[in-house]
């Protein structure tokens, strides 16, 4: 693998591609194969695998991004809290319609009469008619009665139990905290190796992400998923104190009614635009590429409907994790990306889609930058950042150039690399505010972007390294001089 075999510096898209890693990927051709195709992130799913696995997969990505000269993300996803039912004899019980069915403490094998549910804390917060929901849904039981280590429920869906089965409680907030002792010692593992994002499981309120931002301490960016009911309850004080957000159809679509699933993630998207906060939708996207070299239509359709949202990335799991065709499942879904995003009326959803700018001279200077670009047809916006705060407004206003990052920040720069239109380039370019123009232009040059004669509008935030200080736009020309606004 040499480097000129690679994918090109600038992959000519907005839209970031997150693709998770299992025993069908994990191999470091399979990830620099990934990477060619279109992949911007790679997850690490600690709901499986070990430690040395992903230390592994950890150590073949820093390697391809050092020889691609490109920083590459990595996002670690914490398993959170799993509830399960205990065990049956003979592995399985057919519960019947209109049955009664016990649940409790006692760890004795099940039958068709009751089961362990070895999870004091759901008990604690049931109360009568409530659901819980055994196997992603397939099984539905309604809370008849209930005390500190029982429940007694009616089945009103029907069908087979078996062991170690998962239980979802869609209408309580449990008491449960952030983070397991394995999500802690994952935690713990996954920043020693400098991950980029810790995705947070099963959020059901502010405090959870609080809980694990003082843990992190700046280390890399939280990633709150949205998963259970009760988190939309507080939806804008989590995507306030998260960095970024993912739309988790799996168990949302299991807890709630299918049906309001597409109009949720309407509206989680919009609330993370709104604040500047990117945004990922996952689950199913591909899904039939699991075993299929093609997608369904519908599953193109689901894609495409995102990318023309807005969101900054789209996830695949098990596509790319445990699929036929891992590398298939990214190249398709980077070409159904780079079609919409061609679509001459994409762009004008995003302006549709804008909200008012933000009354601060930071945000005043980045939608003039915005603007400028539109105006002048320029090549690309290019941002001076240690933080990266001054490239994610940038991002936010959805401008119809490239955002071209220039950071001394590696962490900076890999952190970006989930974020809508950015591409990141790192390095100490830097000696004095004389060189933005120099830097810009031979940073454009370098990933393909522009060409002779073409504008690029650089912002910064004087002196540099203050976060939040954007207050300088300039425009200078590929080949041409330097002008200052």
């Amino acid at each position: 693998m040499t480097t000129s075999s690679l994918a090109p510096a600038h992959r000519g898209r907005r839209a970031k591609i997150i693709a998770t890693l299992g025993p069908a990927s994990r191999d470091p051709q399979t990830i620099a194969d990934l990477y060619e195709a279109g992949a911007d992130v790679f997850r690490l799913n600690f709901s499986h695998g070990t430690h040395a696995d992903h230390a592994a997969s950890v150590a073949a990505i820093r390697a391809l991004e050092q020889e691609t000269g490109r920083p590459i993300t990595i996002l670690m996803d914490l398993q959170g809290p799993k509830l399960r039912v205990g065990t049956f004899q003979g592995g399985s019980v057919v519960l019947q319609p209109g049955a009664n069915f016990r649940l409790d403490l006692n760890p004795e094998i099940g039958s068709v009469e009751r089961a362990c549910l070895p999870h004091p804390e759901i008990f604690a917060a049931l109360r009568p008619g409530a659901s819980l929901l055994i196997n992603d849904g397939h099984l539905r039981l309604r809370v008849k009665t209930c005390g500190k280590d029982f429940a007694e429920t009616e089945v009103i869906v029907a069908g087979v139990i078996s062991d170690r089965k998962g239980v979802n409680v869609p209408d309580v907030t449990l008491p449960i905290p952030a983070l397991t002792p394995k999500d802690k010692a994952d935690l713990d593992f996954g920043l020693s190796q400098g991950v980029d994002w810790v995705g947070l499981s099963f959020v059901q309120r502010p405090e959870d992400v609080a809980a694990v931002r003082e843990m992190v301490q700046g280390r890399a960016g939280i990633l709150s998923k949205l998963e259970k009911p009760s988190a939309l309850d507080h939806l804008d004080a989590i995507v306030e104190l998260s960095d970024s957000i993912m739309v988790a159809r799996g168990d949302l679509g299991v807890e709630m009614p299918l049906e309001q699933v597409p109009v949720l993630q309407k509206r989680i998207v919009r609330a993370c635009r709104k604040r500047g906060k990117p945004v990922v939708v996952a689950t199913q996207m591909l899904e039939s590429m699991i075993k299929s070299p093609v997608p369904t239509r519908a599953e193109v359709s689901d894609v495409a409907t995102a990318i023309y949202d807005g969101v900054d990335a789209v996830m695949l799991s098990a596509e790319t994790a445990a699929g036929s065709f891992p590398v298939r499942a990214v190249s398709t879904m980077h070409r159904i990306i780079g079609h919409v995003e061609s679509d001459e009326h994409y762009l004008d959803l995003m302006q549709a889609g804008h909200n008012e700018t933000e009354h601060s001279s930071p945000a005043a200077i980045t939608a003039a930058a915005g603007q400028i670009a539109h105006t002048l047809k320029a090549a690309a916006i290019v941002t001076f950042t240690s933080s990266g705060s001054t490239t994610l407004r940038a991002a936010q206003e959805r401008p119809d150039v490239p955002i071209l990052c220039v950071t001394p920040s590696l962490n900076a720069g890999r952190r970006l690399g989930l974020v809508w239109g950015v591409h990141a380039l790192v390095g100490d370019f830097i000696d004095s505010v004389d060189d933005i123009g120099d830097v810009a232009v031979e940073g454009a040059r370098r990933c393909g972007i522009g060409k002779e004669g073409q504008a690029l509008v650089i912002t910064a935030g004087m002196p540099f390294g203050k976060v939040g200080s954007t207050n300088m736009v300039r425009v200078v020309w590929i080949g041409g001089e330097t002008k200052t606004s």
